[in-house]
C-alpha cells in the first residue's frame, strides 16, 4: 500500500532544519523559565555560600631594592670588573627564589610540618573563624560535637619526624587532660603518646610540641612533608616581580589564609635574601685579604734577609756613601719593583678568576712587560757604575724594595679588613612585609555571587535549549501533514482531569509533570464544559463526516506507544457522542492494561476476554453507564494469551453482533508499537484512528506506526494529537529526526481486578 506523502515534504523539513528561529528559541526560554530561574538560584546560593564561608586569603606585601654594586677593592683598581657589574632584576628574583633562601625559610618556621585542626564539615571553619574571644579562651562546641575545633585552638609543632615511607601522609593528633595528647597512624593506629614541652618518639617518629591550647579531645591533622616538597611549594607561592623596568626594585608578595604567618615568612625570605647577598658581596674582599695574609709572612722574611744583608755589608767596608748618580738609580729601581711585586701580587687573583686568555690578563701581561723592560734598562745603567756602589746599590735596593712592598701590603690588609667588616652589599629592604586584614584578597565575594549567577543562567539556559533539541516528540501538526497524517484534532492537557484524579491535592503545574497516571474520572462526565470535552465535541463533528465512507460503524482507537491517553480520548469521545443522541458501545480491548472500568466506576470482570472464552454471554457482559445511551464492555479477567484469543472466531461474532445493535462502537486497543493486538482488531473495524502525545511521540515514531498499519492492510485515517500544552513558542518548531527500533514493554497486570 501506497502513502501519499507530499512531495516537497522533504526540501520543506531540511529548510526548517536549517533555520534559527529567535523568537522560538525566546519563546522556549519563556516556557521554561521558572526552571531557569530555580538552576540559577542555586548556583547564586551556592555562590553566595561559598563566598560566606570560605577562608579568606591574605597577601603579605615588601619592598626590596636592588642598588648598583659598590667599585673594586682598594689597590686593585685597574681590574674592577673582576667583581662583576649591575644584576639584572631577573638574576635578582631567581636568587631570592633559589632553594637556599626559601629553604632557609622553611628550616626556620617549620613549613615542611603541616597542622591544621578538624573542622566541622562545611560550616566549622567559618564558625572558628569567626570566633572571637579572650587570649586563651575557647569556642564552646556545637550540638556536643567536641573532636572538632569550633575557635581559639593554638598548636605548635617544632619537630615531627617520621619514616620515610610516610612522608606527606596524614596523621591524626587527639589532645588529652593534663597537656598529653596521643598521635594516631594514618590507619588509626596508636602510634605514641607524650606530653607538651618533651620529646616524644616511638617506632621511628619523634614529636615535640612546645605548645598546645585545644580541649581534651579535639583532633588535628599533622602531616609531614619532604623538606625539597615544602621549599618547592613555597616556591609556587611566593611571587617576585620588578616595578618598572631597569628600576631595581623588587616587589615580593605571599598569599595565605593565616595573615601571621604570611608576614612572617615573607621577612624571613626578605631577610635572608639580605643576609645572603651582604655575604656574596663581602667575599671577594674576603679572599683577597686571605691571599694577602698569606703572602705577608714571605714578604716579611725577605725584608728581614735584606736588611741583613745590608747591615753585614756596612760593618764590612765601612761607612760608604752613595753616589748622587746611584741615588737616583735607586729611587727609580725602587718604584719598578714595587710595581712588579704589586703585579705579581695581582697574578694570583687573575689566575684564580680568569683564563690567560681573558682581556684583563692581557692587559696585566702589557703592565708586568713593560715594568720588566725598563727593570733591564735601569740594570744596564747599574752595571756603569763603580763595583762597591753597584754592590752597596744592589743591597739598598732590596731592602727598600721589601720596605716598600711591606708597607703597601700592610695597607691593602687594614683597607680590605674594613671594606670586608663594612659591606651592607647591594641590596636593602624598603618596606617590610604588611597585611591588610581589612581586605583579603580571596575570595571576591560579590565577583564570586555574579559569576555562580551567571552560570547558574548560562547552564539553565544550555540546559533548556539542549533538552529542546533532544526533545523529538511532536509538537508541530505540520509534521504528521508531512508523512500524511492528518491531525482531526488538537486536546488540550486537561488539569482538570488531573486534579479529579489526585483529589486536588497538586497544583495544575506537578499535575503536568504526572504523565503515566492513568484517569480514574470520567472528564465529560465530571466537567463537561472543560477545553479539553469541548476540543472532543469538534473530533466528534470530524469523525461524523468520516464514518459516513467506513465499511462499518466499529471505530478503532489506539497509539505507537503506552501513555499517550488514547483510553482518557476513547473513553471521553464515547461519552460526548452518546450525550449528542447516539447510542454508543466503548469496548476495552486491551486484555493486559485495560482500566477503562475505572473511568465508569466498575469492576473488570465479565468483559471482552470472558466473552470470547464462552465465559459469559455477550448480552450480560455490557454494562450501561450513566451518561444516556452509552453502554461499555470492560476487558474482562485478564488471560495467559490475549492475541491467540483476538485472532479467534468470537471476535468477529462479537464485533458483528454490536455492530447492528449500536449507532457506533469504539475499540479502545493497546499500542502497536508494544503488542500485535491493534493489527489483528484494525481488520475488522471501518475506521481506525491513532492517538499522540504532544512532545512524547517522535514523527518517526508516527511514520513507524502508520506502516506497521499499512502493513497488516489496515488503513490509518487520522491522528488526535492529546495533552497540547499552550507555550509561547507555540507551532512552528522545526525538528530533524532520525530514528532506531521502538520497543516497549507491555505486561499484563495480573494483580488488577
Amino acid at each position: 500500500m501506497t502513502t501519499n506523502t507530499p512531495s516537497n515534504s522533504a526540501p520543506r523539513q531540511q529548510a526548517q532544519d536549517d533555520e534559527i528561529d529567535l523568537l522560538a528559541l525566546l519563546a522556549t526560554l519563556w516556557d521554561q523559565k521558572l526552571l531557569i530561574a530555580a538552576i540559577t538560584s542555586v548556583f547564586m546560593v551556592i555562590g553566595v555560600s561559598y563566598a560566606l564561608l570560605a577562608s579568606p586569603v591574605y597577601r603579605a606585601n615588601a619592598i626590596i631594592q636592588v642598588e648598583e654594586k659598590s667599585p673594586g677593592l682598594p689597590g686593585m683598581s685597574d681590574v674592577t670588573e673582576m667583581f662583576g657589574g649591575e644584576s639584572a632584576a631577573i638574576t635578582e628574583i631567581e636568587l631570592l627564589k633559589s632553594r637556599k633562601v626559601i629553604g632557609t625559610a622553611v628550616d626556620n618556621l617549620d613549613l615542611d610540618i603541616l597542622v591544621d585542626p578538624h573542622y566541622f564539615p562545611v560550616i566549622g571553619r567559618a564558625i572558628a573563624r569567626r570566633f572571637a574571644g579572650e587570649e586563651n579562651e575557647l569556642n564552646t562546641p556545637v550540638l556536643g560535637f567536641g573532636s572538632y575545633a569550633w575557635g581559639g585552638e593554638r598548636i605548635k609543632i617544632t619537630r615531627f619526624d617520621v619514616p620515610a615511607a610516610l612522608f606527606n601522609k596524614e596523621h591524626t593528633l587527639i589532645t588529652d587532660n593534663d597537656g598529653s595528647f596521643t598521635l594516631l597512624s594514618p590507619d588509626g593506629d596508636a602510634l605514641l603518646s607524650g606530653e607538651i614541652g618533651k620529646l616524644a618518639s616511638a617506632e621511628g617518629y619523634e614529636l615535640y610540641i612546645p605548645s598546645l591550647h585545644a580541649r581534651p579531645g579535639t583532633q588535628f591533622s599533622v602531616t609531614r612533608l619532604r623538606r625539597l616538597s615544602a621549599i618547592i611549594g613555597l616556591q609556587e607561592t611566593v611571587a617576585a616581580s620588578e616595578r618598572g623596568k631597569d628600576s631595581g626594585i623588587l616587589a615580593l608578595a605571599i598569599e595565605d589564609t593565616n595573615p601571621d604567618r604570611a608576614e612572617e615568612i615573607l621577612n624571613v625570605i626578605a631577610n635572608t635574601y639580605l643576609r645572603q647577598n651582604v655575604e656574596r658581596q663581602s667575599a671577594e674582599a674576603a679572599k683577597s685579604l686571605d691571599f694577602l695574609r698569606e703572602q705577608l709572612p714571605n714578604i716579611k722574611k725577605d725584608l728581614e734577609l735584606a736588611e741583613q744583608k745590608f747591615n753585614a755589608y756596612q760593618v764590612k767596608v765601612g761607612s760608604v756613601n752613595i753616589s748622587a748618580e746611584a741615588e737616583a738609580l735607586l729611587d727609580q729601581v725602587v718604584e719598578i719593583e714595587s710595581g712588579i711585586a704589586e703585579l705579581q701580587l695581582q697574578q694570583a687573583e687573575l689566575d684564580r678568576k680568569y683564563t690567560r686568555d681573558h682581556p684583563a690578563y692581557q692587559a696585566w701581561r702589557e703592565q708586568m712587560a713593560e715594568q720588566v723592560a725598563r727593570k733591564a734598562e735601569f740594570n744596564t745603567r747599574i752595571k756603569g757604575l763603580p763595583e762597591t756602589q753597584q754592590e752597596l746599590l744592589g743591597l739598598k735596593r732590596d731592602l727598600e724594595v721589601g720596605t716598600e712592598i711591606y708597607t703597601q701590603m700592610l695597607n691593602n690588609i687594614q683597607e680590605l679588613d674594613i671594606v670586608r667588616a663594612g659591606t651592607v652589599g647591594n641590596v636593602r629592604i624598603i618596606d617590610d612585609a604588611a597585611v591588610n586584614i581589612e581586605e583579603p584578597v580571596k575570595p571576591k565575594k560579590a565577583l564570586i555571587a555574579v559569576i555562580a549567577t551567571l552560570l547558574g543562567g548560562f547552564l539553565g539556559v544550555a540546559l533548556v535549549l539542549l533538552r529542546a533539541a533532544l526533545n523529538r516528540g511532536i509538537e508541530n501538526p505540520d509534521d504528521l501533514e508531512a508523512i500524511g497524517l492528518p491531525v482531526y484534532a488538537s486536546i488540550p492537557l486537561s488539569d482538570e482531569q488531573r486534579k479529579l484524579d489526585f483529589g486536588g491535592r497538586h497544583s495544575a503545574r506537578k499535575l503536568r509533570k504526572i504523565r503515566n497516571q492513568h484517569p480514574t474520572v470520567l472528564l465529560a462526565q465530571r466537567n463537561p464544559t472543560d477545553i479539553t470535552i469541548e476540543a472532543l465535541r469538534s473530533l466528534r463533528t470530524s469523525l461524523h463526516f468520516a464514518m459516513l465512507e467506513a465499511s462499518n460503524n466499529i471505530m478503532m482507537i489506539s497509539g505507537p506507544s503506552p501513555n499517550v491517553g488514547k483510553s482518557f480520548v476513547s473513553g471521553n469521545l464515547a461519552a460526548v457522542i452518546a450525550q449528542a443522541g447516539q447510542r454508543v458501545l466503548l469496548i476495552d480491548m486491551d486484555l493486559r492494561k485495560g482500566y477503562m472500568h475505572k473511568m465508569f466506576e466498575m469492576g473488570p470482570e465479565n468483559g471482552v476476554s470472558d466473552v470470547l472464552s464462552k465465559r459469559v454471554q455477550l448480552k450480560d457482559a455490557i454494562k450501561p453507564t450513566k451518561i444516556g445511551e452509552l453502554f461499555i464492555l470492560p476487558r474482562g479477567a485478564i488471560p495467559p494469551n490475549p492475541s491467540e484469543l483476538l485472532m479467534s472466531k468470537g471476535l468477529t461474532e462479537l464485533l458483528e453482533a454490536v455492530s447492528g445493535e449500536y449507532d457506533l462502537v469504539i475499540v479502545d486497543t493497546p499500542p502497536i508499537m508494544a503488542v500485535t493486538d491493534a493489527a489483528i482488531i484494525g481488520r475488522q473495524c471501518g475506521v481506525t484512528m491513532l492517538v499522540a502525545r504532544f512532545g512524547l511521540n517522535p514523527v518517526k515514531e508516527l511514520e513507524v506506526t502508520k506502516h506497521r498499519f499499512e502493513q497488516n492492510g489496515i488503513t490509518v485515517k487520522g491522528v488526535v494529537l492529546n495533552a497540547v500544552e499552550r507555550r509561547a513558542s507555540g507551532y512552528g518548531y522545526g525538528y530533524g529526526y532520525g530514528y532506531g527500533y521502538y520497543q516497549y514493554e507491555y505486561k499484563s497486570d495480573k494483580a488488577d481486578s
